[in-house]
């Protein structure tokens, strides 16, 4: 799949941390205004099948690190417990829960369990369609 265009390889090199980045602020962003996980994953989705283009497979899962398949499985499973929180206050499951914690330099953070139900889609998206386009990639060698 190497396409040999040193303008791709370059733009893959320089766009992927780019584009990481911003998914990282879409997902952060997204419990309170537009984005939020799904969204953001598919950016970051987007930033590692542009790297795949640009280089080959094995570079691709290189900056992966993991399997896409472990991202998926662990983001359902995030996803899923983010609701349980609200069962122990007697509340029905997936009820939002906000929790304040002290962060030293920052000060007073506001956490909650849809920032955890948004990560965990953010990890389902990026595992689901890099399953995806990775076998699609393997297929075509």
């Amino acid at each position: 799949m190497n396409m040999q265009s040193l303008i791709l390889r370059t733009a893959g090199h320089f766009l992927l941390p780019l584009l990481l980045l911003f998914s990282l602020f879409l997902l952060f962003r997204g419990h309170n205004e537009p984005g939020g996980g799904f969204i953001a994953g598919l950016v970051a989705a987007a930033a590692v099948v542009l790297y795949l283009f640009s280089m080959d497979i094995d570079a691709a899962r290189r900056v992966l690190r993991v399997d896409p398949r472990s991202l998926l499985g662990s983001g359902m499973l995030l996803a899923v417990l983010s609701g349980v929180p609200g069962i122990f206050r007697g509340q029905p499951f997936f009820t939002a829960q906000w929790w304040e914690i002290t962060v030293p330099g920052l000060g007073m953070v506001k956490l909650s369990s849809v920032l955890l139900f948004d990560i965990g889609v953010y990890l389902v998206v990026i595992g689901a369609v890099l399953t995806i386009m990775l076998t699609l990639a393997e297929a075509e060698d």
